[in-house]
């Protein structure tokens, strides 16, 4: 069996005010990986999450997923897609139960009993179990579930997948979307997934009976701990950060019959405009400026000499020359003269939610640290604030922060 993996598609992002969507950046990958699709004919589609790039996504960013799930289903290809934590579950689910009798598939919010949606392909060596995984938390898991499930993430999830009737006898690929790792090492992020910092981390060994585990959450595609367990990695940068992650696009992924090793090949889309960053002199930077290829977005970061309005117009003026769109422009020498003005903006793009309040707190309490419960109790919250894609759920979190606090209080 041969199916397309990809996640985080993030449709309706902006970059630096620009938005991926007016600049057809989305829509012509969207394009693009359609023609692949129509060109490896592979017996399905799975999305790992984060489709939107809020809960609530404007008119354009649903009306491009609209088109391009449609585009799918129009050409046979079964699609497997579940909710990630920039996703809102309900919205995204909505009229599933319709579009399943079209070949979409889409999972629903994880509720009681806690049973996940799975979907069952077959091929010539047998039936293949799609089981879809919706992000998830380990007080969401203990809702579901009716039961008081462990507090770490690792020991959440396998009681959510004891919790199922699954046949190891046969395949099975499990689709998720969380911070998955092994023994604890993360790689490094990119600037848009600061949010993410060490947050709800699940070793990879609990998906060890999955003959393939699809993975959404993290940029960079990656095999986990073992070469089944994979982050397709972001159809496109969305930070600057990211052009330091390996290359983009979708994994065509080859399951062979029980116990064969598993294919997974990336399959290249390049980028309307790629991203180039630069870091130097004013010199070197106007020489990388007159060569770069047209339509790049580009960074630039300049060591020698704080920026001016003459600077500025400069460097814009001979990047428009060239197609080019300068999208930030900072000077690392006016930062070196203020570094007792506290951290740059670059370096705060890249801390997590828990990590600069962390710092924040240690600031304003003359270097007190959070105890171990504040800090358990943080990175909590941050989770929910990153899993928060629904609004009617404020209330329902603020409810989980509160027991979660009394909890530790006791």
């Amino acid at each position: 069996m041969r199916f397309l993996h990809l996640a985080d598609l993030h449709f309706g992002k902006s970059l630096h005010g620009v938005s991926l969507l007016e600049s057809c950046d989305q829509p012509v990958w969207a394009e693009r990986f359609l023609a692949l699709a129509e060109e490896l004919r592979p017996d399905a589609v799975v999305i790992a999450g984060d489709v939107y790039d809020r809960g609530a996504p404007a008119p354009e960013a649903v009306e491009l997923l609209s088109r391009f799930l449609t585009g799918l289903t129009d050409a046979g290809i079964p699609v497997l897609l579940i909710p990630g934590n920039h996703d809102s579950a309900r919205r995204l689910a909505f009229g599933r139960e319709l579009l399943s009798r079209q070949g979409l598939h889409i999972a629903g919010a994880l509720t009681p009993p806690g049973k996940l949606d799975r979907v069952t392909l077959r091929d010539e060596s047998g039936p293949v179990t799609f089981w879809l995984m919706p992000y998830v938390f380990p007080a969401l898991v203990g809702e579901a579930l009716k039961t008081d499930a462990p507090r770490d993430y690792g020991g959440a999830i396998r009681a959510l997948l004891a919790a199922q009737e699954i046949d190891f006898s046969q395949r099975n690929v499990l689709v998720a979307h969380q911070n998955v790792t092994a023994s604890g090492a993360e790689i490094e992020r990119g600037g848009s997934e600061s949010m993410i910092g060490g947050v709800g981390q699940v070793d990879y060994t609990v998906f060890d009976d999955f003959d393939y585990v699809a993975l959404g959450h993290i940029h960079a595609a990656y095999p986990v701990g073992r070469q089944e367990v994979r982050y397709a990695g972001s159809p496109l940068c969305y930070h600057f950060n990211e052009v330091r992650q390996p290359v983009k696009g979708p994994l065509l992924v080859t399951l062979g019959e029980k116990g064969a090793p598993v294919e997974a090949a990336v399959q290249v889309i390049p980028p309307l405009h790629p991203l180039k960053p630069w870091t130097g002199s004013r010199d070197a930077v106007t020489a990388l400026a007159q060569a770069v290829e047209p339509g790049a977005y580009v960074s630039i970061t300049l060591t020698d000499q704080r920026i001016t309005p003459e600077i500025s117009e400069s460097l814009r003026g001979l990047l428009e020359r060239r197609g080019c769109t300068l999208l930030e422009l900072n000077s690392a020498f006016r930062e070196q003269e203020g570094a007792d003005a506290g951290l740059t903006t670059r370096a705060v793009q890249e801390r997590s939610l828990p990590e600069l309040f962390s710092d924040f707190y240690r600031a304003k309490q003359d270097g007190t640290e959070l105890s171990e419960g504040e800090q358990r109790l943080l990175e909590y919250a941050a989770e929910l604030l990153s899993g928060a894609g629904d609004e009617a759920r404020d209330e329902v979190l603020a409810a989980r922060l509160l027991a979660r606090a009394r909890e530790d209080e006791a």
